[in-house]
This record gives structure tokens, C-alpha cells and sequence, in this order.
């Protein structure tokens, strides 16, 4: 019986690597005569640069270099614009080292290298710089008006671009509408805190001009070409190893960070090897963030509850500089409409600079704000029409039928917005059944007959309520990927790709891919995925789109090997090809076992010594491939929870948590079971917990664990999931993203599931994340007294 990997759950094949602590991280790297770096980073969110003075830092014993903007030459100017797009009319990238102005606590004014980081980081101490303070964009909607401080002097406002996407006619629908709901939400700003900060070492052999780099980054293969055109460097010279990168979230996509520059010039002019370590206080200040947006949103429907338009105007928060571009913004823009038919619907946001640290995609990338906006407006909807939240929904849910279905936008990958599959009321429905929710609903009729809420034994009452928010979430985004699978002599295999891991089990699920075409185990294939020197073509690691675009260029690499074996096979055992099994390693004809080749036999006649080739032939069992989407696959989901609220403390009890979703076809249940919890760890932390607060001057107060909290498993409760598989028709496998998907409901499930425990107190929620005192804040607030 032949054994078929693909949607298996198989274990991880990086695992007992990883857990017996033989990873390899940026800093397990150690190599001779490696000297370390520090950086110098602005105390102030936006303040003039009179002087600095590195002389005395230079005096210092072990110290070999102290830099400040006028040492980097050419390289002093503004990294690359990663994503332009027409509406950014005033972009503003980050310079390596801040020369006149800084325009952002923690934006890098200096470097060192030393001996040793004790060494360095003393080295920091004793650089002296004169700031001019300035007064600080900080508040969003504050930063968008006229008379705001301008974080860049040389910009008519802080308005970086002005966006609008249309379907339908929106003025029309509002005007024929029974109802019209319109309402203020927020979300606030997070940070993807990963295990492993961010890390650059970077070595160059001065001989022969080879720059070796091992960075912790989702985009390898970026990092390689850009580093090489900046640094004057033929690329076959430039080789960049993505390793164990111990957690990716996106901020860790985005090229370049001011320390992926500093760290192999230091190299290069040195002619040492330079590390460099983020610690966990450069991470809040410095990596990336995302999440801050203000939205106006309104939607006009029938009595009956059917959708006729939405419209919202939002401001999204840029921070300092636009590096990625408006990409989280367009991504809510077009997320917004989720699994139901808008077919009038109106988007306008402003991206707005202020003085706080640099916004890019982090995990959901801008659908978190999306989903919220639309199921509050649904939730309190349905509340002014009389019926149940779930019946509005049902009542709007895209078709299974009317799949392939254009909502009419444009993407982030600047192809149309077509939901290519899926069944949205199966989904829903699965959720419901799993979580009880006509069962709930039935226990709270009876509760509230009685009491408002059920007694404790200490004579406190709690209330319990219960939610479920749907999703649509664009995978899978070009514009390509690619891979090279190869039989060796053992006729073992190996896989090499430009995607990276950073926990998404690429080692596992791409040799299962491969397994089924080879005919081997999985234990029989090594995948070596963002290491430049095996493959040197690719995007990178985001945007829940390995599986998608790297799985099928990999499937398509291995089925190419796959008929090339056979057609040798079939040549040498002279047999036609459909007789032809291959399995365990082994190619025989079926019916007669002993006429058979293993793999390892087959490499030494594809790769002969002597005789005559056929014009066609190409030596090796080996081939590369690509695979370009033709646009994004959109994967959805449901989730629901029933949570238990104490009003006298605000505190928060999560009872249960179901999943429903649909990736299209599963390459591994496991590994999907796992992304998706993942994705809900940090959807509860976007909810409750994590929120990056800037004071009145720009300056970040949540700069440790000890203030920005992360759920712990004693906050994540175990998690119910089940799968529907829409296969996507858009790539041979069948697949859509995962990644992403625990993440992205999270605030607009807990809003809902909140409010329906305090419905008797009237309290509303509009805004995320939502501590215990803000919600005992609301809960006075409705209950008529003071909010604070």
C-alpha cells in the first residue's frame, strides 16, 4: 500500500532539533575576531540635531569604529522605498543614521563597534549629542490636522497619501436605506514581540571580496540583492542565511532596518566579523509596529437586515516613515467587506505621519481593523433591527455557488479582489454547532428571567456572554516563488527554497509535498529553506503565503523530477510508462518487482560517465521551478467564544473558544492546528493585553513585559477547531493560507461576546485593545456616572 503524506498529520520534523536545543539562531553564531555592535538611539520623538561628538567613545580601549551619518558616505541617504503606489504623494523613508532631525524615539543616531556589547554599550554612553527638542505629532487624528507639528519639514502636512476605492453607488443606497448605522471605532498600536529579536552578523572575506550575512529576517533573498546593490557588490558575492529565526510576525519582512546596512559596512571596513543583537527594549522602540487606525464607518440596510452599502473614512497611522507603503491601510480597505455581498461600498483613509516608530504589516497586516469595523456595524445593526447578530450575517454570506465572486476592489498585490472559494454558511453553521450557540442563547432567555446574572458564592455576580465573528482573508499574494528539488546519489533528497521559517514547519510540510511525488519518506528529504547560497530567487515569508506560492513551486519542482525518473526508468527498463510504480524509493514495473531501479541507481544514469545523450537531455534528477499566482486565494473562518465577566473588577474569563476554518486543502491538520492557535495566543493579546502607549511628547512607556503584557498559557485556554476544505482552483495543491487567520477576529469577537454579558448594563465597545480598567470605565460610563 502506497503511502500518501499530503493531509497528514504528521509530526515535525524540525522539532526534535528544536527542543533539544540544537537550533541555530543570528546569536549561536560565533566566529573569530568578531567584534559586536550597539546603536545610539534618539531619546527624543522629534527634535533638531545640533552636534554630535563620537571623539571620546573613540578614545575608549576595544573600541574599533564610532559612526555617526558623515561616516557612511554614499550610504547616507534614504533606504528604499519598498512599495511605491500612486496615492503616496510624499513618501519618506528612514536614513541608516539621523543627520540633522530625529522623528521618532529610538531612531538611530550612532554606532559602535567594540570588543564586546559591554564594551560598546559604554561606548554609547560617553557620545555626545545636542538636541533642539520639537513639539511632537503624536495623537493621530491631531497629527492629520493643518496646524499639527510636521514630522518632515519638507512636506506640506503629515498627510502622506489620500486613498478612495469605490463600488457601486454608494449615495444611492444610503438614500434608499430603512436604517443607517454609524458609529467610531478604534484600534491601537501592538508590536509583534517574538522570541527572537532582531540580529545581523555579517562577515567579509577581504580577499576574496565575499560577504557572508546571517540576519533574522523573513525576506533572504530581498535582503541578498538590495544589500549587494548598496554596498557596490557583484550579488553572486553576497550570501544571506535566514536560520532558526526565532519568530517572524512581519516586522521582520521589512528591509532595510538601519542595523541590516551598519552591520556588514562595519564588516566590510573592518575586515572582522560584526554582530549585532536587538535587546528587548530596542525591539519596543525600534522594530517595527502596526495596528493604529480611527475609523468613521456607516451602514445603510433594509428592515429585513440585507446589506445595501457601507462607507468609512479611516486615518491610518504611517508613524515616522512609509518604507512598505500603504500596504496595511489597502489591506483593511479591501478586507472590510468579508464574507458578505456589499454591493454598495465606499473606503477613503488617510495615512498620516506622526512622530512615533514606523508602522508595517504584523500579523493580520490591517484585517484585524477591518473585521472589527464590519462586525460591530452587523452586531449593533442587527441590535436596532430586532434580530440575532448570526441571522444578519446568514442573511448577507456570499453563496457557495457564486464562487469565483469579484467584490470589485483592488488588492494589495494590485490584482482584482475575487474570493476564488468557500462556503461561508457551512462555516458559520459548523462554528455554532460547536460552541452551542442556539443552546447558550436558550440558558440565557431562562438566566434573564430570573436575574440579570448569575450569583457567585461571595455574593458578587458575573455575566456571561457569547460571540461569533467571521473572516475573509486574502493568501497566497504573488508575485511568485520558487524551488529546486534534487535526488542525490543516497537517493535521499533535497529541497531548497528562497521562503524562510520562522515556526511555519516548512522542513516538514514541503517534504511531504515532495514525499508523494518521490515515492520516498519524509525522513528520506532535507529542506533547506532562506539560506541564498541554495536558491537565490524569492520574495520571503508573509502575508500567509509559503504554503500557497513556495508549496506549489516546490510540488512543481518535485513533479518535474517525478517524470523525468520515470522517463528514464521506462528507457532503461524498457517498459512503458504507465506500468511504472514508484514508491519507497524504488521505480520497478508493476506486476514484476525485480525489474526495478532505486533512486540512488537512477542519479548514477542520469549523470553518466560515458556514451551519447539525446539532444534534450539535462543531467541530474533535478529541476526548479516557479509558481506565480495569478492573484490572491482567499481563505475565511468563524470563531466563537463565550467568555464570563466580573463587572466589579472588569476581569475577563474566557470559557470557551472554537475555531471553524477553511484553507482549502490542508498539507498537514497539525501544522495548521498549530498556526491557528498561534494566531489566536496573539488575537487575545491584540483583545486584552497589548498596547503601546506614547506619552503627550512622542515617548514610548511601554518599553518591557513588565507594562506591554503578552497572554500567557494561563490567558490562552485550549481551543476547539474544526476545517471545511473549499480547495482554492487557483494552484495545483489546492491550498490557501493559514497563517494569519488566529489573529485577525480576535478584537471583534471579544467586543461582541462582552457586550452581549453586559447587554443589561448597556455597555458599548468600540474600541481595542480593552483593559479591565477601561472596561470598568464603560461599564459607569453606562451606568450614568463618570468614565473615569
Amino acid at each position: 500500500m502506497v503511502t500518501r503524506y499530503f493531509g497528514a498529520p504528521i509530526q515535525r520534523t524540525e522539532d526534535l532539533r528544536l527542543l533539544t536545543g540544537r537550533g541555530t539562531y543570528v546569536d549561536d553564531i560565533q566566529l573569530p575576531g568578531m567584534v559586536h555592535g550597539a546603536v545610539l538611539r534618539s531619546p527624543h520623538a522629534h527634535a533638531r540635531i545640533r552636534r554630535i561628538d563620537v571623539s571620546r567613545a573613540l578614545k575608549m580601549p576595544g573600541v574599533e569604529l564610532a559612526w555617526t551619518a558623515d561616516d557612511l558616505g554614499e550610504l547616507s541617504k534614504p533606504l528604499p522605498l519598498l512599495i511605491p503606489h500612486p496615492s503616496l504623494e510624499h513618501p519618506r523613508t528612514q536614513v541608516a543614521l539621523a543627520r540633522d532631525k530625529v522623528k521618532y524615539g529610538g531612531e538611530p543616531v550612532a554606532f559602535v563597534a567594540a570588543r564586546d556589547r559591554y564594551v560598546a554599550e559604554d561606548a554609547l554612553e560617553v557620545i555626545e549629542v545636542d538636541y533642539e527638542a520639537l513639539p511632537a505629532a503624536v495623537e493621530l487624528e491631531a497629527a492629520a490636522a493643518d496646524d499639527s507639528p510636521k514630522v518632515h519639514d519638507d512636506t506640506p502636512s503629515n498627510i502622506a497619501a489620500d486613498f478612495v476605492q469605490n463600488v457601486g453607488n454608494v449615495e444611492k443606497a444610503f438614500a434608499e436605506a430603512d436604517l443607517i448605522h454609524k458609529e467610531r471605532f478604534r484600534i491601537d498600536r501592538g508590536s509583534g514581540q517574538s522570541m527572537e529579536t532582531r540580529g545581523v552578523v555579517a562577515q567579509y572575506e577581504t580577499r576574496t571580496r565575499n560577504l557572508l550575512i546571517w540576519a533574522s529576517t523573513q525576506a533572504p533573498v530581498p535582503l541578498r540583492a538590495g544589500l549587494a546593490g548598496l554596498l557596490g557588490l557583484p550579488e553572486h558575492s553576497v550570501q544571506v542565511v535566514a536560520p532558526d529565526v526565532g519568530g517572524g510576525f512581519g516586522p521582520k519582512v521589512m528591509i532595510f532596518y538601519p542595523e541590516e546596512i551598519l552591520v556588514p559596512l562595519a564588516a566590510m571596513r573592518l575586515g572582522k566579523p560584526v554582530k549585532w543583537i536587538e535587546d528587548r527594549r530596542e525591539h519596543f522602540l525600534a522594530a517595527n509596529q502596526e495596528r493604529e487606525q480611527i475609523h468613521d464607518a456607516e451602514i445603510a440596510l433594509k428592515k429585513d437586515g440585507t446589506i445595501l452599502g457601507v462607507r468609512t473614512t479611516f486615518l491610518h497611522d504611517c508613524g515616522a516613515y512609509v518604507p512598505y507603503g500603504l500596504i496595511v491601510a489597502i489591506v483593511t480597505s479591501t478586507t472590510l467587506p468579508g464574507p458578505y455581498k456589499l454591493p454598495n461600498y465606499q473606503v477613503r483613509f488617510k495615512a498620516i505621519y506622526t512622530n512615533k516608530t514606523t508602522t508595517s504589516p504584523y500579523r493580520g497586516a490591517g484585517r484585524p481593523h477591518a473585521v472589527f469595523v464590519m462586525e460591530r456595524l452587523l452586531d449593533h445593526a442587527a441590535e436596532k433591527l430586532g434580530i440575532d447578530p448570526m441571522e444578519i450575517r446568514f442573511k448577507n454570506f456570499i453563496q457557495p455557488e457564486e464562487f469565483p465572486y469579484e467584490v470589485g476592489m483592488i488588492y494589495q498585490d494590485n490584482a482584482p479582489v475575487i474570493y476564488d472559494s468557500g462556503d461561508y454558511p457551512t462555516c458559520m453553521q459548523k462554528a455554532m454547532e460547536i460552541i452551542d450557540y442556539e443552546g447558550f442563547r436558550k440558558h440565557q432567555t431562562e438566566q434573564t428571567k430570573g436575574s440579570d446574572a448569575a450569583p457567585n458564592g461571595d455574593g458578587t455576580r458575573k455575566h456571561t456572554g457569547i460571540g461569533v465573528a467571521c473572516y475573509v482573508e486574502g493568501t497566497g499574494v504573488g508575485p511568485y516563488e520558487g524551488a529546486k528539488v534534487h535526488v542525490e546519489p543516497s537517493g535521499r533528497v533535497f529541497v531548497a527554497t528562497g521562503v524562510g521559517s520562522q515556526g511555519q514547519s516548512q522542513e516538514t510540510t514541503f517534504a511531504q509535498i515532495v514525499a508523494d511525488q518521490l515515492g520516498v519518506g519524509v525522513g528520506d528529504i532535507s529542506v533547506v529553506p532562506g539560506d541564498t547560497r541554495w536558491f537565490g530567487w524569492g520574495i520571503g515569508t508573509f502575508a500567509s503565503r509559503s504554503a500557497v506560492v513556495a508549496g506549489n513551486s516546490v510540488f512543481l519542482a518535485a513533479q518535474a523530477v517525478r517524470e523525468k525518473i520515470l522517463k528514464l526508468a521506462s528507457e532503461t527498463l524498457e517498459a512503458p510508462l504507465e506500468s511504472l510504480v514508484l514508491e519507497n524509493g524504488t521505480v520497478s514495473v508493476e506486476g514484476t518487482p525485480s525489474k526495478s531501479l532505486t533512486l540512488a541507481e537512477m542519479t548514477g544514469l542520469a549523470n553518466p560517465l560515458r556514451g551519447t545523450l539525446d539532444p534534450g537531455f539535462e543531467p541530474g534528477l533535478e529541476a526548479t521551478r516557479f509558481y506565480k499566482p495569478p492573484h490572491a486565494s482567499f481563505a475565511n473562518g468563524v470563531h466563537g467564544v463565550i467568555v464570563e465577566v466580573d463587572p466589579e473588577t472588569g476581569m475577563i474569563e474566557i470559557k470557551k473558544y472554537v475555531v471553524v476554518h477553511d484553507c482549502g486543502r490542508m498539507i498537514n491538520p497539525t501544522v495548521v492546528r498549530g498556526q491557528v492557535q498561534g494566531g489566536v495566543a496573539q488575537g487575545i493579546g491584540g483583545a486584552f493585553y497589548e498596547k503601546l502607549v506614547y506619552d503627550e511628547y512622542g515617548t514610548l512607556t511601554t518599553t518591557s513585559y513588565m507594562d506591554y503584557l503578552l497572554p500567557t498559557a494561563m490567558e490562552v485556554p485550549d481551543i476547539e477547531s474544526d476545517h471545511i476544505e473549499s480547495p482554492s482552483p487557483l494552484n495545483p495543491l489546492g491550498v490557501k493560507g493559514a497563517g494569519e487567520a488566529g489573529t485577525i477576529p480576535g478584537p471583534a469577537l471579544f467586543a461582541q461576546a462582552i457586550e452581549d454579558a453586559l447587554r443589561p448594563l448597556g455597555v458599548r465597545i468600540s474600541e481595542m485593545p480593552l483593559s479591565p480598567k477601561q472596561l470598568r470605565a464603560l461599564i459607569r460610563e453606562a451606568e450614568g456616572g463618570s468614565p473615569s
